[in-house]
């Protein structure tokens, strides 16, 4: 059996990806990778803290690789610090790399070119799936995951904190992918099947904060987007 990385982001499409890779029986996941904000020491979008990124995979058994990322990187440097991440696994033999993307092509599209680079493989177990039928399967197979960010475009601030279960899947308004593929909100994953022991944690505060977006030569404002954050402790 083949060794491979998967791109852990310490939700629930990464650890449904993960469940499903450990079915097929086909690679062995052998590292976690990770992204982090190297100012707030947290996930980005998710906001999950460093420590309880090392809590999850502690409890899921798999070594974790975390990528420090400065808060304002060109698209170069970026790429610079990724590669040289996947170099390392090139070096270790490990040349499968799992994500856990459903629908977003232009991003397959990049994250394929990059790895292909360096002869590395990439491994899209819920690629096309469909969003509502995904979501009630991830439900049933045990996954235990809860809202930590909405964006207040799409679900005002109640659906932080919810977890995803099969009440949450009805109450979500028309319009808004079951899956969250849109950026409507970003989940945090503490058991289910692919964990050994669920991970310990306590819920924290609910923060509000605001993003610029990049502004377009015919506009006459900044757009400025607003988030609900649930810090996990």
């Amino acid at each position: 059996m083949k060794n491979a990385f998967l791109n852990w982001s310490s939700g629930k499409d990464a650890a449904y990806a993960l469940y499903q890779i450990q079915q097929s029986n086909e690679l062995e996941v052998v590292r976690l990778m990770t992204t982090v904000n190297e100012h707030f020491g947290r996930v980005s979008m998710h906001g999950i803290r460093e420590e309880v990124l090392k809590r999850q995979a502690e409890c899921i058994g798999i070594s974790l690789d975390i990528v420090h990322l400065h808060e304002k990187l060109s698209l170069q440097e970026y790429e610079a610090i990724i590669m040289t991440q996947l170099e390392e696994y090139r070096r270790l033999g490990i040349l499968d790399s799992i994500y856990g993307d459903i629908l977003l092509e232009d991003l397959k599209t990049f994250r394929e070119a990059q790895l292909a680079r360096l002869g590395i493989t990439g491994v899209f177990p819920l690629w096309n799936r469909d969003t509502t039928a995904l979501i009630h399967e991830m439900v049933d197979c045990g996954l235990k995951t809860i809202v930590v960010c909405v964006n207040e475009q799409y679900l005002d601030k109640s659906f932080v904190g919810r977890t995803i279960d099969k009440q949450f899947i009805e109450d979500l308004p028309d319009g808004v992918d079951p899956c969250g593929e849109n950026g409507e909100f970003h989940t945090f994953v503490y058991d289910g099947p692919m964990f050994k022991k669920p991970v310990p944690f306590e819920v924290g505060e609910m923060v509000y904060k605001t993003y610029d977006a990049p502004k377009q030569c015919h506009q006459k404002e900044i757009l400025h987007y607003g988030f609900w954050f649930l810090d996990i402790l």
